[in-house]
């Protein structure tokens, strides 16, 4: 059975391949009343459409959301949400010459592998095309968050193994690359190019920061906070990591560096990232995603045939250089929906306690 839905109380199914007449999904659980309008949706798509900036493929998206259900007079019902993105300017031909080549890198060989079957055109459900769904459904997230006060901010944080002074993260929103370093940018922007030219792809890090979360959200055990963000956010195609606060650091500190001592005003550090025990502690949330390099790039690679053939592969059509900056609003999407679920939950568990 496909597992095409995401979250518990606030669910989100999604639907479509790359190649397909659209993609789309329904949305379970947002409460009613939420401000909510094709509009609102459409600025956060705007951010990861297709056609934009130097790293970006030349495929050119509208992705016009169209809403289909749950809204009226522009309030939520509490009802199902539906949406729909169509498709406007595929080119399955692209792909026609190495519909039986395994891409190295991708995940042709391990989707046959389980379905017998696979959607050879950009990928299908494994493309990163898919990601429109969830950037359409964490809008919605965002919306419900923010009748609560909890703010979500994603930004690059490294690109290509350059880092970025994390200095101007409400700034990043609107710079190339959701840069919070004016300088490096510039930077960027030349290592993409040289890397363009040699027919190579990069990756990079994304670090995504939630404020005025309340204390208290998440489980204990299975369930815990961090557990659902890695979870969340490894379920994105070109993620291969995810720290939380100090992260892989932590393994190098000692408990006295680590912990995060408190005075009368709160906390005195931040190293656990704003979870403590699988629970938030009311600090901010400080989540980082290591992203891969694009694997579809224009250098000849070894690879095998359907047939068991060995031969070499040199990937064309339209591809993006790095999934950054594509990838930062899928990301900042993908906690949202964490927390719009954690804070569903977390009123069942009020509403039981006050029975």
């Amino acid at each position: 059975m496909s597992k095409d839905s995401f979250g518990s109380l606030f669910r989100v199914t999604t639907y479509g391949e790359s190649h397909g007449p659209g993609l789309g999904g329904i949305i379970q659980g947002c409460p009613p009343g939420i401000a909510l309008s094709e509009d609102i949706i459409q600025r956060e798509l705007d951010k990861r459409k297709p056609g934009q900036g130097a790293a970006s493929t030349r495929r050119k998206e509208a992705d016009l959301v169209q809403i289909l259900s749950g809204v009226f007079e522009g309030r939520t019902t509490g009802t199902a949400i539906g949406f729909h993105i169509a498709n406007q300017d595929q080119r399955s031909r692209d792909y026609s010459g190495i519909k039986d080549i395994y891409r190295p890198g991708h995940g042709d060989i391990t989707y046959e592998a389980k379905y017998g079957i696979r959607d050879y055109r950009g990928g299908g459900r494994s493309s990163g095309r898919e990601t429109v769904s969830r950037v359409a459904a964490g809008a919605v997230a965002q919306e419900f968050l923010r009748t609560l006060g909890i703010r979500v901010l994603a930004y690059t944080a490294e690109l290509g193994g350059i880092p970025a002074r994390v200095q101007d993260m409400a700034g990043a929103q609107k710079r190339p690359f959701f840069s919070p370093d004016p300088e490096v940018v510039s930077i960027w922007e030349e290592l993409v190019q040289e890397v363009k030219s040699q027919g190579d792809s990069l990756g990079g890090i994304v670090e995504i920061r939630a404020e005025n979360v309340p204390a208290g959200l998440g489980e204990p055990v299975f369930d815990k906070l961090d557990a659902r963000l890695a979870y969340a956010l490894m379920g994105v195609g070109a993620v291969k990591g995810v720290e939380i606060g100090a992260g892989f650091a932590a393994s190098r500190m000692r408990g006295s560096e680590n912990n995060d001592q408190m005075g009368p005003d709160g906390f005195l550090s931040n190293h656990a990232g704003g979870v403590l025990a699988g629970i938030t502690s009311g600090q901010p949330l400080v989540v980082r995603a290591g992203v891969k390099p694009i694997p579809s790039i224009a250098i000849t690679q070894k690879t095998m045939t359907r047939q068991g053939t060995q031969t070499r592969v040199n990937i064309g059509g339209r591809h993006d250089i790095s999934a950054i900056p594509r990838i930062v609003p899928v990301l900042k999407s993908m906690v949202m929906l964490v927390l719009a679920d954690m804070v569903l939950l977390q009123r069942a568990v009020k509403t039981t306690e006050n029975r």
